[in-house]
């Protein structure tokens, strides 16, 4: 990881050699890391062997994850409010009125900084979580940007997204997006995040070089999570609120074309050629595939409550994660059939997977 975050913060830190040896060989093997919410730990899963390895314990109801681009941490995100040790500082740059009226003002903002968020940095070698940062709110998805600098988190109670820096451990900024934000993901260049805002329909373009919203696309509906084509010229978003996936153009911020999924969709992903869209529907109990070029539609059932997912990078298969139970199914992306059924602690959230 760059920007001196691995000597910095774990240079005190000391592991026996018996526990790290296992997990040492595991790095070599392709793994999905996935938060299980209140089961309060993240499962690691072996991908090539389809088996729970271990288990990242000391968590408390993780929802969102995302790897540094090494794959040397996972950063991930607690859903419940923690009791700070110290008051929410102000960002630089931000002045008392503004910081007051984005944590609420007044009483509220004394709540807000009574009931901060919380980001683990775990070692995914040896499972130990090496810092625990402080955050303004709950976090509801987790992304870290390309460079391995920063953390950004969604904060659906906050109206926004909080940036930490991974080096300092500090909070750089927090950025008023829109009513319960939910998702984030980051063009190829790193120079803009999109954050879905699912309370008013709209996407809010971040700046990454100054932190602040130069635009919102209006997308109606109610965005949740998305994924960005490979040429960065489209991005692909569920709507719970019509059972469908919009395709933004962002060049001009317009809804090119809709592609019906089914009630609550929620997980949604591309073929690593970015040619096929996947997309889940938790209402419907279906998992749905859909060939861009041609338009056209497969779907299969998928029950209970299809959840997350993740396409995997090696070899194209998908993980889909359960509301209802603690499972993880790996499907067939041609013909949508079930490979394997993976026996999870809990309830899976936000799939990372390693890239290497």
């Amino acid at each position: 990881m760059k920007h001196r975050f691995c000597k910095r913060w774990l240079a005190g830190l000391t592991i026996s050699a018996a526990m790290s040896l296992p997990l040492m060989a595991a790095a070599d093997t392709t793994r999905a890391f996935i938060p299980m919410g209140m089961a309060d730990s993240v499962g690691v899963i072996d991908l090539e062997s389809r088996q729970v390895t271990s288990s990242m314990t000391g968590t408390v109801n993780t929802h969102g994850s995302a790897l540094t681009p090494d794959g040397q941490y996972l950063v991930a995100g607690s859903l419940t409010a923690h009791e700070s040790e110290e008051p929410v500082s102000r960002p630089e740059g931000v002045t008392e009125d503004e910081h007051a009226a984005h944590h609420g003002g007044g009483a509220a903002a004394a709540s807000e900084e009574s009931n901060t968020g919380l980001l683990y940095v775990v070692d995914t070698a040896t499972n130990a979580i090496a810092r625990t940062l402080e955050v303004p709110g709950p976090v509801h998805h987790v992304l870290v940007t390309s460079d391995g600098r920063y953390a950004v988190s969604t904060h659906p109670m906050g109206g926004g997204i909080s940036i930490v820096d991974l080096d300092s451990g500090k909070l750089v900024k927090s950025v008023a997006t829109g009513p319960a934000p939910n998702y984030v993901v980051e063009t190829d260049d790193g120079q803009s995040l999109l954050v879905s805002n699912s309370g008013n329909g709209t996407i809010s373009e971040v700046d990454t070089t100054h932190w602040f919203v130069k635009r919102n696309l209006r997308v109606g509906g109610g965005p949740e999570h998305m994924v960005l084509a490979p040429d960065n010229e489209r991005l692909y978003v569920n709507d719970v609120a019509s059972g469908q996936v919009s395709v933004v153009e962002l060049s001009s911020g317009a809804v090119a074309a809709t592609y019906e999924i089914g009630g609550e969709p929620h997980g949604v992903g591309l073929s690593n050629d970015g040619q096929i869209l996947f997309a889940t529907s938790k209402g419907s109990n279906r998992i749905v595939r859909i060939e861009l070029a041609s338009g056209a539609r497969r779907s299969a059932p998928l029950a209970p409550a299809p959840y997350h997912l993740a396409v995997s990078p090696h070899d194209g298969q998908l993980l889909v994660t359960s509301r209802a139970e603690g499972k993880l199914w790996v499907l067939d992306p041609e013909s949508l059939d079930i490979i394997d059924e993976i026996p999870l602690e809990g309830i899976g959230h936000q799939i990372s997977l390693e890239a290497n």
